[in-house]
């Protein structure tokens, strides 16, 4: 990618709809565009104020096939009525010039107006590139830019609180704060290898040794967010488990509101994972619903029930359905089956199919399964009876923190990797200070905490790591 090309794409989804809106960003954004564009009064966008909107024709000038090249005869083919928003370097997204087209949402139109700002200087923006400019010309440090893909997937009020609070800053200036005060701490800390010879000491080691502790804890606790944040970000993984046919398909399809799993009395009708998300109260759960838990001799459901016990494993909440009207004698090998598998899981039993059952019936099923220390409800997912408690359950279970405006947590694996690897830094320069060790090896600990603080800021990158970011957004943004 390079800075010294003007780019183009569709930054709105793919498809047919009411508008699309096609942006062009680099140095000769308004040149490029006024050869395609008939704006009002015939001005050229570079005469319009910068952040104001003005309707024009798109049109396709083309020369008759039979004409020679000397020919001044010129076909003018329209296109588009369309709407071009103006914005001046460096007061726009990516900090260059850059015009928004906002054309019909024809994919015809859409094409045909790529096409000929591709013929008239164009270049097709790669992946992110709209984004990675704004980073390369200061307009923002890399984890906002990271901030952007995850507000464009953001899918939970929670998800899209937290990559707002990102994009504002709060978690840059934080870091920044961090390097501010190792970098005061370094400078002292050098400052004494230049008077080595004379055995002096510029920096009071147990000052250092509590700004050391304090810039650790908070490391610490940023890192230690991350388990919030990548909840809130990516869903609370969900598992669905229980013998077959108690109900576990008919649940998921009612959470989601759709027809998404097969729903069959014949046993093991399930035979491999089923996942999908759904929103409860602004938190994001990962619904999986897996194979029905039984002994059996076909190996491609063994298979499945592999795979089942797999998931109990990577969820964060096991919900064990169990049917109410059919408590087999199987049920202590499937006990002692999944609580060995959900060990420090949260676990919810449900009594499922309640509908079928007198009182009597439901008071010995509560007996029966006393012993279990584990949350229980009791619904008929059929009859829609008592889904509304299950929902308010999964949401006290999660157990998910408010978060504020001013709170700052961590959701990207990247950013989390490197706090930890600062934090690893930042204890190496605590032991040092309290062996005395040499001014020499504090400043080489220092700087490598204050190394892995601006990789995620991007004050310290390569190519490689700028490539595997990027790649990640979407075409157009």
């Amino acid at each position: 990618m390079t800075n010294n090309s003007t780019i183009c794409a569709i930054s709105t989804p793919s498809g047919t709809g009411g508008i699309a809106v096609i942006r062009v960003s680099g140095k000769d954004a308004f040149e490029i565009c006024d050869k395609i564009l008939i704006s009002e009064n015939n001005k050229k966008l570079s005469d319009f104020q910068a952040n104001t909107i003005h309707f024009g024709k798109i049109i396709s000038e083309q020369k008759p096939e039979n004409s020679n090249r000397q020919s001044s005869i010129v076909n003018r083919q329209f296109i588009d009525e369309v709407l071009v928003s103006v914005f001046r370097a460096p007061h726009s997204f990516t900090g260059e010039d850059t015009v928004e087209i906002s054309c019909h949402g024809s994919v015809f139109i859409q094409q045909e107006i790529l096409k000929l700002l591709v013929e008239s200087g164009c270049r097709l923006a790669a992946a992110g590139e709209f984004t990675q400019r704004a980073f390369l010309n200061g307009k923002m440090d890399l984890s906002q830019a990271e901030a952007v893909a995850d507000l464009i997937a953001s899918q939970s009020a929670a998800a899209h609180r937290l990559a707002i609070n990102q994009m504002r800053g709060g978690f840059s200036d934080e870091l920044k704060n961090l390097r501010s005060q190792l970098l005061d701490f370094v400078s002292l800390v050098e400052l004494e290898l230049d008077f080595s010879e004379e055995d002096v000491q510029f920096a009071d080691r147990e000052n250092l040794k509590n700004l050391a502790i304090n810039i650790e804890t908070k490391i610490s606790q940023l890192a230690d967010s991350f388990q919030v944040g990548n909840v809130l970000k990516n869903g609370i993984p969900v598992a669905l488990v229980g013998e077959t046919n108690v109900g576990k398909s008919t649940l998921l399809n009612l959470l989601l509101n759709e027809e998404k799993a097969i729903v069959s009395e014949i046993h093991g009708t399930t035979r491999d994972v089923i996942e999908d998300c759904v929103n409860i109260q602004g938190i994001t759960f990962r619904f999986i619903d897996t194979a029905g838990i039984r002994q059996t001799t076909d190996k491609i459901e063994n298979l499945g029930i592999e795979r089942s016990f797999q998931q109990i494993e990577k969820a964060s909440i096991v919900l064990w359905l169990v049917d109410g009207t059919n408590i087999s004698e199987r049920i202590e090998w499937l006990t002692e089956k999944i609580f060995q598998r959900a060990k420090g899981k949260k676990i919810i039993l449900i009594f499922n199919k309640i509908d079928k059952l007198s009182d009597e019936e439901l008071e010995i099923l509560e007996q029966l399964f006393s012993p279990f220390d584990c949350r229980k409800i009791k619904i008929s997912a059929k009859k829609r009876l008592n889904t509304e408690l299950l929902q308010q359950l999964l949401l006290e279970t999660a157990n998910v923190p408010q978060i504020s405006e001013n709170d700052i947590v961590v959701t990207n694996i990247r950013h989390y990797e490197a706090l930890k690897n600062a934090q690893n830094a930042i204890l190496r320069v605590i032991d040092g200070l309290k062996s005395d060790i040499s001014s020499e090896f504090l400043s080489q600990d220092i700087r490598q905490c204050m190394h892995y603080l601006g990789e995620i800021t991007g004050e310290i990158t390569n190519d490689d790591i700028l490539s595997n970011i990027f790649e990640k957004f979407c075409i157009g943004k």
